[in-house]
Formats: C-alpha cells, sequence, structure tokens
C-alpha cells in the first residue's frame, strides 16, 4: 500500500494567501494607515498629471458632532464616484470640506459656558471646538475608506476663506444685487435671528384662529359704498387669522377689489363678508342674517374701522384703513385679511405700497419672542403664550365672533424645530429680480433669477426630477436675507452712517481692506477693529456693523474660494459635479447657484446629484425614540466599513436607503459570494507569470474566448452605469456575475482543466490566461466600492506593480470573437437542459455528482454542429463523464447512471480507468497528463 501513488499531491490544487475571511474589522484600519503614511492620495495625484480633470466639490458638513449614517452615505457615494473617474483615467481630485460658521456651534458654545460670554470669547471658543469636531469627523470618514486631501482639507472658518467669502460678497455688491431694507423676514426665537429660505422647513402646527370684528368708523362711506342712504346700526368688517398675537400690530385691513362683498345684518350688527363666504361664516358665528347689499371690493378703498381694542385702551385708538389687495381670497376665513406689516411679505408690501413708511411700522414683537413692555395690555408675554389672553380680551370688548382650534403646515426652524414667524427687520439682502443694489460698479445684463433659471437650464441631473425641483425653488423664492445678528461668524465689513444709515462712501475699498485684515486674523480682527483706525474722525458719525453673513453665504460662496483660489491647482471652475441629499435642492445647491450667479452668471457645477435619507427596514425614519438608528462606527466595528460602503453600492441612492441588521446580513452575505469568487481567482492565477506564460488571444481555448468576450460585454455595461453615478446596477451585475457566469459556469468548467492538466499546459495557460484578465478586470470594477478588499487582492495579485488599484485605468481586454458569444450562448441554453435532467435523476437518488452521469442528446442539425464542434470537450462542458449528441427533431436529454469505474485522480467515470497496468486507478487522461505528453484540449 506504501507503493501506492498519493494522485492528490499531482494535482494543481490552487492556492493565496488572500484569505477567505475577510476580518474587515481588524485588518481595515490597517488600510487606512497604510494609505495615510504611503501618501497614497498624492500618489494617485501623481500618476494622472497632466490627465483631464474631474472634480467633485465637497459640499461641506457642518463641523458638529460624531457623522452619522446619513454622513456616511453622502462620503461614500462622493468616494465611489471620485474612484470611479479615477480608473477611467481622469486626474479625479477631491477635497473634503468643513462648515464651521453658524448657530448651532455657537449654541454650543453658550449651552456649555453660559450666554453672558463676550464676542471675542464666543468666536475664540467655537474656533476652537470646531477644530476638535473636524478632528473626530475627519477620522471617521477616513474609517470609511474615503480618500481625499485629508491633509490640506478647507474649513469656511480658515482665515482665507473668511477673506474670500468677504471678496466674493463685494463682487456680489459691485454686480448690483445687495441692498439694505426693512422686510418681513423669517425669524427664529431660538436662534434669535433672521433665518434664510433655505432654513425652513414646514411642519404642522396646531393653532387657534379667531374671528374678529372692526368697528366702522365712517359709517356714511360705508353705506355709500353699498348705495344705501345710511346704516342704521354698528357695521363691523369682520377678519379670520390663525396669528392672534399678530392683532395688537394691526395697521390696515386688504380686500380683493374684484370679489363681491356683502353687508349682513345680523343681531350683532352688520357684517361685512365676502358673499361666498357669508353662509359659512353665519354658521361659525351662530347667527342668523340677511344680507342687506352687495358691493365689489373695490367700492371699498379706503373707509377706515377701528381697531378691536381701541375703546379697551388709548394705547389702540388707532384706525385702520381699507387697502385693495389680490392676495385676500374667498378660499376660507371671510374674505378679508388683517393686516401687521410687521409680521407678513404681503403685508408689508401693501402697506408700503399705500404710503406707509417704515418708521410708522409697528413691530412690537422683540427678537426673543415677548412683546416689549410698552405694548398695551400684552407687553412683556411671549407671544405663543399670549394667544389665549388676546382672544380672551377680544371676548370681553365684544369684538370676538368665534374660535376654534387649527392644525395646518406651518414654517418651522430647520434647526430647532420650533415655529418660526415673520418680522420686519432691517437687514441686508439679495436681490432676485429688478432693482438698486447699494453700488454698482458692474452691473449684471440679467436679474439674479434669470441667471439663475438660465443656469439651471445648462446643468445636468441625476435624476432628472432634481431640475424641476431645484427650477420651481428659484422662480418663486424671495431676495435672500443674507444678514445674521449672532456672533460666530464671517463680517458684513460695512460702516452705517449713525444719523442716515447710509454706507460710508468709500465701502468697497474697505471691503477689500477688510478682507485683507481677516485674512491675517481671522473673523476675530474685524471685531477688534476700532473704526477710528480706518476712519479717524469720521468715526465718530460712523457705526461699524456686527451683522454677520448667513452661514449659507459661507458655505455657498466655497466654489469661489476652493476651485477658484486655495486649491485652484488641483481643481476647475465650474465643478463637474455637487452631491448631497435631496434637501439642499434649497440648500447649498440653490445657495452656490445663486452666488456663482451672481458672479459669474452662471452655476458652479456641471451637474448636481441627489440622494435621499436614510430609514429603517421598514421605511421609518430613523429616531433614538425608535430605537431604529443605525451607527457607521458600530458597524465598522462589527462587521467593517467595507459592508457599509457595499450597502451603500447597492441601494438605489434615488430613494430613501433603508438599513437595519437585516440588510446588513443580505450585504454581507453578498460580500461573501464576491470575496469567495476572488479568492478563487487569485488562488488558481498565483503561479500564473503574465511575461513568460501568457497565451495569444486566438491561441486560447474557444470557452476561454468566450469568458473574456463575456467579461468585455459586461464591463461595457458597468462603465457606462459609472458614467452616470450608477452603483447598484453595478453590483446587481456583479453578483450574478460571480454566482451565474463565474461560479455556476465558466469557474465550475474549468476545475477539471486546471487542477488536472499538466501545470504548465497550453490547456491550463490558456484558462490562467483568461482568468488573469478577469482579475485584472473585476478587481477595476469592484474598487469603487469595495475599495478595502480591491486594495488588499491588488497587493497579492500583482505585488509591486503598482502601489494602488486606483493608479490603474480600467482594463482593456484584447479582442472579441462575436461568434463564439452566439456559439457559447446556445451551448449554455442547452447545458441548461441537461443540468435540469440530472438534478431530476440526483432527486431519484439515481447519481449524485454530474460526473456520475453520461448523458445522451438529440438535437437538430444546427444545435449537433453546434456541440459536436467541442468534440470530445463537449462532456467539460457539462460536467459529465460522456455526452453523445444523436439526430433528433427537437432537443431531448436522456441521462443514464454511468457505469464505468471512476478514476481516482480525476473522478471521471471512465472505461480506461486502469489501462495501463503501473497505475491501476486512474484513468489514460490522467496519465497522459502526468507521465505523457498531455491531453489534447481545444475547446473547453
Amino acid at each position: 500500500m506504501s507503493d501506492t501513488p498519493d494522485y492528490r499531491s499531482t494535482l494543481n490544487l490552487p492556492d493565496t494567501p488572500f484569505p477567505m475571511r475577510g476580518d474587515l474589522p481588524k485588518r481595515e484600519p490597517g488600510w487606512v494607515k497604510e494609505w495615510d503614511e504611503q501618501g497614497v492620495y498624492k500618489q494617485l495625484r501623481d500618476a494622472r498629471c497632466g490627465a483631464p480633470k474631474f472634480v467633485l466639490h465637497d459640499g461641506p458638513p457642518y463641523a458638529n458632532g460624531k457623522i452619522h449614517i446619513g454622513h456616511a452615505v453622502n462620503k461614500v457615494l462622493k468616494d465611489m464616484i471620485v474612484k470611479a473617474r479615477q480608473l477611467a483615467g481622469f486626474d479625479a481630485v477631491y477635497v473634503p470640506g468643513w462648515d464651521c460658521h453658524g448657530l448651532p456651534i455657537e449654541n454650543q458654545i453658550e449651552k456649555t459656558y453660559g450666554r453672558k460670554l463676550s464676542r471675542d470669547e464666543v468666536q475664540a471658543k467655537s474656533r476652537a471646538y470646531a477644530t476638535e469636531q473636524i478632528d473626530q469627523q475627519r477620522a471617521d470618514f477616513k474609517r470609511l475608506g474615503v480618500l481625499g486631501d485629508w491633509d490640506r482639507p478647507y474649513r469656511t472658518m480658515d482665515f482665507g476663506n473668511e477673506a474670500d467669502e468677504i471678496r466674493a460678497l463685494k463682487r456680489i455688491i459691485e454686480r448690483g444685487f445687495v441692498y439694505r431694507g426693512l422686510k418681513p423676514v423669517y425669524w427664529c426665537f431660538d436662534c434669535g435671528s433672521s433665518l434664510a429660505e433655505f432654513e425652513i422647513e414646514y411642519a404642522d402646527k396646531k393653532s387657534q384662529t379667531l374671528d374678529v370684528g372692526f368697528l366702522c368708523a365712517e359709517p356714511g362711506k360705508l353705506a355709500a359704498a353699498f348705495d344705501l342712504p345710511k346704516l342704521g346700526k354698528d357695521a363691523f368688517v369682520v377678519i379670520w387669522t390663525t396669528t392672534p398675537w399678530t392683532l395688537p400690530a394691526n395697521q390696515a385691513l386688504n380686500l380683493n377689489p374684484e370679489l363681491e362683498y356683502a353687508l349682513v345684518d345680523t343681531e350683532r350688527g352688520l357684517l361685512l363678508l365676502a358673499s361666498a363666504l357669508v353662509e359659512k361664516c353665519l354658521e361659525r358665528y351662530g347667527l342668523q342674517g340677511r344680507v342687506v347689499a352687495t358691493t365689489k371690493g373695490a367700492s371699498l378703498d379706503r373707509i377706515h374701522f377701528h381697531h378691536p381694542l381701541a375703546h379697551v385702551h388709548p394705547g389702540y385708538d388707532r384706525l385702520a384703513p381699507v387697502y385693495l389687495a389680490d392676495y385676500a381670497t374667498a378660499e376660507d376665513g371671510t374674505g378679508i385679511v388683517h393686516s401687521a406689516p410687521a409680521y407678513g411679505v404681503d403685508d408689508f408690501n401693501s402697506c408700503v405700497a399705500h404710503g406707509l413708511k417704515y418708521d410708522d411700522i409697528l413691530n412690537p414683537v422683540q427678537g426673543h419672542g415677548a412683546y416689549v413692555d410698552s405694548l398695551p395690555l400684552f407687553g412683556g408675554l411671549n407671544i405663543w403664550k399670549a394667544g389665549p389672553q388676546i382672544i380672551e380680551t377680544m371676548r370681553e370688548a365684544g369684538r370676538l365672533f368665534a374660535t376654534s382650534n387649527l392644525v395646518h403646515s406651518y414654517p418651522h426652524c430647520w434647526r430647532h424645530k420650533t415655529p418660526v414667524v415673520y418680522r420686519a427687520a432691517a437687514q441686508w439682502f439679495v436681490r432676485m429680480d429688478e432693482g438698486d443694489g447699494v453700488f454698482t460698479a458692474d452691473k449684471a445684463s440679467k436679474t439674479l433669477r434669470q441667471l439663475a433659471l438660465d443656469a439651471i437650464e445648462q446643468t445636468s441631473f441625476y435624476p432628472e426630477n432634481g431640475k424641476a425641483r431645484l427650477r420651481d425653488m428659484i422662480a418663486g423664492r424671495p431676495d435672500w436675507c443674507i444678514s445674521r445678528q449672532r456672533n460666530w461668524g464671517v463680517p458684513l465689513p460695512f460702516f452705517l452712517h449713525k444719523a442716515t444709515g447710509e454706507l460710508h462712501p468709500d465701502t468697497m475699498n474697505l471691503i477689500e481692506r477688510a478682507a485683507q485684515l481677516v485674512e491675517q486674523g481671522g473673523v476675530e480682527a474685524w471685531s477688534k477693529l476700532d473704526p477710528r483706525e480706518w476712519l479717524g474722525d469720521e468715526a465718530e458719525h460712523y457705526a461699524k456693523s456686527t451683522d454677520i453673513l448667513d452661514v449659507w453665504f459661507d458655505s455657498g460662496t466655497t466654489h469661489f474660494h476652493v476651485l477658484k483660489r486655495s486649491h485652484a491647482e488641483q481643481s476647475a471652475w465650474p465643478a463637474d459635479l455637487y452631491l448631497e441629499g435631496h434637501d439642499q435642492h434649497r440648500g447649498w445647491f440653490h445657495s452656490s447657484l445663486l452666488t456663482a450667479c451672481a458672479m459669474y452668471d452662471r452655476a458652479p457645477y456641471k451637474g448636481l446629484l441627489t440622494h435621499g435619507f436614510t430609514v429603517d427596514g421598514q421605511g421609518r425614519k430613523q429616531s433614538k425614540s425608535l430605537g431604529n438608528t443605525v451607527v457607521p462606527q458600530e458597524v465598522s466595528d462589527k462587521l467593517g466599513a467595507e459592508i457599509i460602503r457595499l450597502w451603500v453600492a447597492s441601494t438605489d441612492y434615488s430613494g430613501d436607503l433603508g438599513i437595519d441588521d437585516k440588510i446588513l446580513a443580505r450585504v454581507v452575505d453578498a460580500y461573501r459570494r464576491i470575496r469567495n469568487t476572488l479568492r478563487f481567482l487569485l488562488a488558481n492565477t498565483s503561479d500564473f507569470d503574465p511575461a513568460a506564460d501568457m497565451v495569444p488571444f486566438d491561441q486560447l481555448l474557444e470557452i476561454d474566448r468566450y469568458a473574456l468576450a463575456r467579461a468585455s460585454a459586461l464591463q461595457t455595461e458597468i462603465l457606462a452605469h459609472y458614467e452616470v453615478y450608477e452603483f447598484h446596477p453595478v453590483v446587481a451585475k456583479l453578483q450574478v456575475y460571480c454566482s451565474e457566469d463565474l461560479g455556476a459556469f465558466y469557474l465550475d468548467v474549468l476545475k477539471d482543466r486546471l487542477y488536472t492538466t499538466a501545470p504548465k499546459s497550453l490547456a491550463r495557460r490558456s484558462a490562467q490566461t483568461a482568468l488573469w484578465q478577469l482579475t485584472h478586470a473585476m478587481l477595476r470594477w469592484m474598487a469603487p466600492f469595495l475599495s478595502f478588499t480591491a486594495e488588499e487582492a491588488w497587493k497579492v495579485f500583482a505585488p509591486g506593480q503598482s502601489p494602488s488599484i486606483f493608479v490603474e485605468t480600467y482594463w482593456s481586454f484584447a479582442g472579441n470573437d462575436e461568434a463564439v458569444q452566439l456559439k457559447w450562448s446556445r451551448l449554455l441554453d442547452i447545458r441548461a437542459v441537461v443540468n435540469k435532467e440530472i438534478e431530476a435523476l440526483r432527486a431519484e437518488g439515481k447519481v449524485g455528482a454530474s460526473l456520475q452521469a453520461n448523458v445522451t442528446i438529440a438535437a437538430n442539425e444546427d444545435d449537433r454542429r453546434v456541440m459536436q464542434s467541442l468534440g470530445e470537450d463537449l462532456k467539460f462542458v457539462f460536467i459529465t463523464s460522456a455526452v453523445e449528441v444523436v439526430p433528433g427533431d427537437e432537443l431531448k436529454v436522456t441521462v443514464t447512471p454511468a457505469t464505468a469505474p471512476k478514476c481516482e485522480r480525476c473522478w471521471h467515470y471512465r472505461d480506461d480507468v486502469g489501462h495501463d497496468a503501473a497505475h491501476p486507478t486512474i484513468c489514460s487522461r490522467c496519465t497522459s497528463n502526468l507521465y505523457g505528453t498531455g491531453e489534447n484540449r481545444k475547446a473547453a
């Protein structure tokens, strides 16, 4: 027995140091460290020096708190796109950035240190806090495998960035877009500041509605308007409102000139209501009434009514004139709108258009949400808490006709999730439409709205529906309020005349001087500047502005600072792509579009890509209260960041992205299938030296040429997906390719040839030539999303060839035999029928492995020609021990159990097992491969 050869040792069994288990949580940090220490990002730049650039400009995450799964989605998507373009041969740069100014950081400082800090202290502590947060987030982003210029990111609080933001403001002023005005703007009491349109979201709010009567102060005029000789009793115009807190500031009433209004006689007097709403109103008031007369709203212009509380307190003894306005409608309420110009844009515009002076606008609500102490009856009260008291006072005064609760959509602060109000304040604005700016040296040829709408038409959108969304927002948005009354931000570096409020005549030069000051000492330098240093004796007449720029102006001008200034040598303007969540149509996409159009008449991006939000497996928003949050750091520590990357890549990001433990478990399974396929490829090419062993394309076996043709066709599909930033179809196709094209067919068929033929035979080298090329191609396909795994495999597959897989470009396949593709596509169809019949016999327990089967195939002439062209190799395609092809009208497969003995080495059942007495347990094929010239394989 000791003389019996060990035939297993004669097989070319695969071997590779690439482990089956990825052990990702333990091994990934090593790759991150190696990429850092070896300067891989710099090596990628050097490798693409002179190549066409691809610039994805990073939308800056806010420097506050640990990254969440939404951050991970965003950064991984950006990384995959940049890497895919890098592999396509582009110099694909990625400069990460951070948004550093603004309210959340300032609030954090106030929470930690209290509200009594000086401006200088707030700025110093905010800068230190943002620096700490950036370091923490940067480590987490790098842990996700994101490659970028981490040693030289941009930060909106860098002195140079702060200075360039001031220069961007100067350019927008020069173009005539900036003005100062008193206007109602969104105001958050928690922020203590105005808000931009971008910072508003809508949520349901419960409000108390009320119908309130205003006693007519000119009954004769009112009678005449309704063509009546006199009124005969008190007459009231009745308004309906959902904001009782605005009633103390009422200054006018709005009626629609085209609407018909009725004078209705009731037991509570004559009521002026829109005719179309009389019946609903009387029912709401619990009154009976009859219409005395009707008239058009136009005839009621300028008739005056008493404030509802005029007889209660002399502080309200004023008149409210009727102003005609189209925005009064008969859709709900009473058809009459009460106008408090300080607290509504339409009200403000109407009152100003009718001659109300800015100085006469009543504005009793303070920035923190309480009325001024001097307001009669309600002074010092928070406006939300004052509502019930106002309603009760109206009731006692005999002016309340009805009240009820209403749940309606209402604007809320994006950060605090609390209701906001419109509040008139002197602010700086960027003008959307025609009008004059404070200074104009290079006036734009079109309005900013027109420029932005034109720019949208020149932009590519991924997905396409983002275009309509952004266009609609630009088409309907008001002027942009860019000033804020806070401490931590970039200043509006203005000097305002104390008496007139006018800007200093040398403002444009002073702005550049301010930019230079900030460039040397940051925003703190402006805060500490004594105006006398610059203005001399004039300083006593001017006040230095303490307003800061809206934080959306910060991030919205990074295209100028980063792409044109700080990183200009490695970037390009406009960027090829901006990529953020779909909420940024009203955020960063929006503000960047406006600033770029204001400065340069075009968008700062060629394309916009938007992704959805993360939800759990049931589609619910993630929240701590539901306990369904997924923490990226925990997933990386438990499963590996590679699993997060594969999840992002395999999910259609155009909608919401579902994630939970079950979903991640499926991703882990998918990862294992891909890794196992990759391990097979690496193991079976471990002894392949392409310089010595490569087989020319025209000498490859047919099935190998087919495998390469199939891979080439798949690569064309994959690169087409990458071209439009699609990843989930790539992952789906790669999984199918690994499991079906390779695992269930090609690799399965190859095993016999790889393991049993002579190590250096043409048959084996042909297979290895194909596998070597497939490995090259597949590593590049997967590298954008399975970056750690591709890099690990690259070091095993091509040691010393290049420092990183990302230095490479997509594989170029040599040769493409279309006739072979057609022929083998048909063979695969026949193979599927054969496998089905073998499975049926296996289910009956008559055969085990397919090599235990002999197959007879009856087929028509065309199919017989296809199969017979393979000769003896046909059985290897079906992985059976014998195949016979016979004439037939239609394809029919007959399977019988093999009766021949089994070869100990190749496991085929063959009649010639034992043909050589010296080797009684193996077949002639194996003896030839081991001791003779080797078998002749031409097809499979």
